[in-house]
């Protein structure tokens, strides 16, 4: 190049060059971070799709008490059965109506 000096001929080249690099360089890194965002926004949506299924899971949850109640309402009521058919069948050995199961007797169903 006329009027330049080899020096600076090269040294403007080497800045070329460097600058092409350090461009290279953010696009590259530039390229890494669009892909972590995409990958975190990936997992936020993850997120919100499990919390919603978690709502959803949960909306009933009054009810648990009411269940519990019920339940114990059921097993109350099936203890006093068993209470009855106890005394019902201990009353009946001491008078003497107790029939052993036909197995006992030697019968076969």
């Amino acid at each position: 190049m006329p009027g330049f000096a080899n020096a600076e001929v090269t040294f403007w080249w080497v800045a070329i060059g460097v600058g092409g690099v350090v461009v290279l360089v953010a696009a590259a890194l530039l390229q890494l971070l669009v892909s972590l965002v995409k990958d975190i926004d990936r997992g936020v949506e993850s997120v919100k799709a499990t919390l919603a299924a978690t709502a959803g899971n949960t909306a009933h949850s009054p009810l648990i008490g009411t269940v519990a109640q019920d339940v114990d309402d059921i097993l109350m009521e099936g203890l006093n059965h068993h209470l009855f058919l106890t005394r019902e069948l201990v009353a009946a050995e001491a008078q003497g109506r107790y029939l052993p199961p036909p197995e006992q007797k030697g019968y076969r169903r």
